[in-house]
């Protein structure tokens, strides 16, 4: 059974490293929780390092500049570690494509130096894709006719941001994750990097390792995210502890008419997509 806590300091003389999700964690996309941060930074003066473990489709600089605008304070992390990151592997391994590229301009970094070019779907050897175009105003289902006939044509989806939805202040918008799950549903195959899969995970505990000086025992890595298809299953298969943050994406599914952390529905959470957690507790706090 997962342990429900409510706060950090109630297990952290147990562990030495954190690798710690973003979006829904520290911050919603709009401001930083500053309980959030503030647990983490004491974390940083009293424990060891965080890696901020992200799914977005950016290089690390980009992650790190965006949290700093927010509002998390430079002391909550050690360093920061981005699917965008491991993601630039595979698709240097694909350059010069062409690609047929979906997601938003401000994912630009991504690409920066690979030497990748782009084309329409017609022309395009495999397909490289962030999320959306227009995450505001689009739904995974507005791409379902182009992405069909990208699987008729056999074309490989190098997705860099696994996560299907993100909270966004107080809505949920979807990411590239969505419409990865679309085109496998339609045949297509896609290759990841990012959380729940293990290239994300090397880079981290590499950083981590860095940090300490040492090679982290990997009982003393508690891996934090709200993310049950990500987060959770990342550190179920990486063997790390996990810490389920339920107040995220997930909402109040987790809680209790009471507000309280229901028990029974934490368990129903994570067994609805085969997970477990060590810890879950509403809002990182200390």
């Amino acid at each position: 059974m997962t342990r429900l806590i409510t706060g950090l300091g109630e297990i952290a003389n147990d562990y030495d490293v954190l690798l710690c999700d973003v979006w829904g964690v520290i911050h919603n996309g709009r401001e930083a929780f500053p309980v959030a941060c503030a647990a983490l930074s004491r974390w940083r003066r009293e424990r060891g390092p965080v890696v901020l473990i992200s799914n977005s489709p950016r290089p690390w600089r980009d992650v790190a500049d965006q949290v700093e605008v927010l509002g998390v304070p430079r002391e909550a992390w050690s360093s920061v570690v981005t699917s965008g990151d491991a993601t630039r592997v595979l698709l240097a391994a694909r350059a010069p494509g062409p690609a047929w590229r979906i997601g938003p301009q401000r994912d630009d970094p991504l690409y920066a130096g690979l030497g990748l070019r782009f084309a329409p779907l017609e022309e395009a050897a495999f397909i490289a894709c962030t999320g959306p175009d227009d995450d505001e105003n689009e739904a995974a289902e507005d791409y379902r006719q182009r992405l069909g006939r990208a699987a008729e044509r056999g074309l490989e989806m190098v997705c860099a941001n696994p996560d299907k939805v993100v909270q966004r202040g107080e809505r949920l918008i979807i990411c590239g994750g969505a419409l990865a799950a679309l085109y496998e549903a339609l045949g297509g195959q896609v290759r990841m990097a990012g959380k729940p899969w293990p290239a994300i995970y090397d880079l981290a505990l590499a950083s981590a390792n860095g940090e300490l000086g040492r090679v982290a025992n990997r009982r003393r890595v508690l891996a934090i995210g709200d993310g049950i298809a990500t987060d959770m299953i990342g550190a179920n298969r990486q063997d790390l502890d996990g810490l389920f943050i339920t107040g995220g994406i997930h909402g109040a599914e987790g809680l209790s008419p009471d507000g309280a952390l229901d028990p029974a529905a934490v368990e129903h959470l994570l067994g609805e997509q085969g997970a477990r957690a060590r810890f879950a507790m509403v809002g990182l706090a200390w």
